[in-house]
C-alpha cells in the first residue's frame, strides 16, 4: 500500500495530514499550531498534539531556520530542566540566531505530561508535573503517562520528521540540569542515534543525589537496579558504542553544584575510565540560570553544527 502525504494549514491553524490510499481520503488532525513568530529570517513556532506515549496533550517549540524553506535540515533537540515548559528555552536562551546561521532545526518539548489527574502530580516542584526526569515510569500510578524517555527518543522525532523538513539521519541532543541528564542518557543509551550531545549543569549521577533518588523511587520503585539504566555516570562506565564528543558547561557558583545535586566529577571520572571524550568547562561566577545558558548557547550550537553539518 502506497501513501502520499500532503500538508496544508487550515483556517483553524491545524496542520492536516491527508492520507490517500486507493482513492480514499483520510484526514487526521496531527498538529495544532499555537504560535508563530518570525525570528532571524526563520520562524519560532509552538505546536501541540495528542501524544500516544503520554496519553495527554503535549506542546513543543520548534525553530525553523531560513534554510528549511528549500531543503531538509538537521534537528537538534533541547531538553529543559525542573519546573520548565517549552517556553523557557525558546524565550530565554537566545539560540535562534546561531541556529539560523548553521541551518539547524531546534526542537524544545515540554518537560513532562500535564493534567493527567494522577494523585500527587502537582504536590512538589521536583516530582510529577514539570519533573519527569525523562524516564519510562514503571510504578503503577505513573507508568501509563510518564513515558518521557520513549516520547523523546521515538514519538517526537517521528512527529518532527513527518511534519517538517527534517533530515532523520542527522539528529543531536542537548539540555539543562534535569534536561542535561536526559540528553546524556538518551545519547549513551542509543549509540549512533545522535551525532553529538552537550549539556548545561547536568544532573550527572542521579542515583546518588537527592533529586534523582526522590524521582527514581517514585517513578521506578525502590529496586535500585531499575534506576541504573537512567544514570549517565553508570551508563558511561559500561559504554562501548560509537564515539561521543561530549561538551558540558557548569557554572562554578551554581548553588545546586554546591548542594551535591549535579555531581559532574563522578561523570568525568567514568568518561575518563572508558576513554569517552568530554570537554568540561567550569565557568567562573555563573549560576544555574538561563543567564548562564544564554552566555554559552552559541558555543553549544557550534559544537553540534560541527557534527550535524559534517
Amino acid at each position: 500500500m502506497i501513501f502520499s502525504f500532503l500538508f496544508k494549514k487550515s483556517a483553524a491553524s491545524y496542520l492536516e495530514v491527508e492520507l490517500r490510499s486507493k482513492g480514499t481520503r483520510f484526514a487526521e488532525m496531527a498538529l495544532k499550531q499555537v504560535s508563530s513568530n518570525k525570528c532571524f529570517e526563520g520562524f519560532q513556532k509552538v505546536f501541540e498534539h495528542d501524544s500516544t506515549e503520554l496519553k495527554c496533550r503535549m506542546r513543543f517549540g520548534i525553530y525553523l531556520p531560513p534554510k528549511a524553506d528549500t531543503r531538509k535540515c538537521p534537528v537538534l533537540y533541547w531538553l529543559s530542566g525542573l519546573t520548565c515548559t517549552e517556553q523557557n528555552f525558546i524565550t530565554k536562551a537566545g539560540h535562534q540566531q546561531a541556529a539560523a546561521e548553521h541551518g539547524l532545526i531546534v526542537v524544545a518539548p515540554d518537560t513532562s505530561p500535564r493534567g493527567c489527574n494522577i494523585e500527587g502530580e502537582d504536590e512538589s516542584w521536583d516530582f510529577g508535573t514539570g519533573a519527569s526526569f525523562y524516564v519510562n515510569a514503571t510504578e503503577e500510578s505513573w507508568k501509563t503517562n510518564y513515558r518521557m524517555y520513549s516520547y523523546i527518543t521515538e514519538e517526537l522525532p517521528q512527529l518532527v520528521n513527518s511534519n517538517f523538513p527534517a533530515d532523520p539521519e542527522r539528529m543531536s541532543i542537548f539540555g539543562h540540569s534535569m534536561g542535561g541528564h536526559g540528553a546524556l542518557i538518551c545519547a549513551l543509551k542509543n549509540p549512533g542515534k545522535y551525532k553529538s550531545v552537550s549539556a548545561f549543569a547536568p544532573i550527572c549521577n542521579p542515583t546518588q543525589c537527592p533529586w534523582g533518588r526522590k524521582a527514581f523511587s517514585g517513578y521506578l520503585g525502590l529496586d535500585q537496579t531499575k534506576w541504573e539504566p537512567y544514570d549517565a555516570t553508570l551508563l558511561a562506565k559500561s559504554y562501548s558504542g560509537s564515539q561521543l564528543d561530549i561538551l558540558i558547561d557548569q557554572g562554578k557558583d551554581d548553588q545546586f553544584l554546591a548542594a551535591g545535586q549535579l555531581l559532574p566529577d563522578n561523570f568525568i571520572a567514568a568518561c575518563t575510565e572508558r576513554k569517552i571524550p568530554v570537554v568540561f568547562r567550569l565557568q567562573q561566577g555563573y549560576d544555574h540560570s538561563y543567564f548562564f545558558i544564554s552566555t554559552f548557547i552559541n558555543d553549544h550550537i557550534k559544537h553540534h553544527a560541527k557534527y550535524l553539518n559534517a
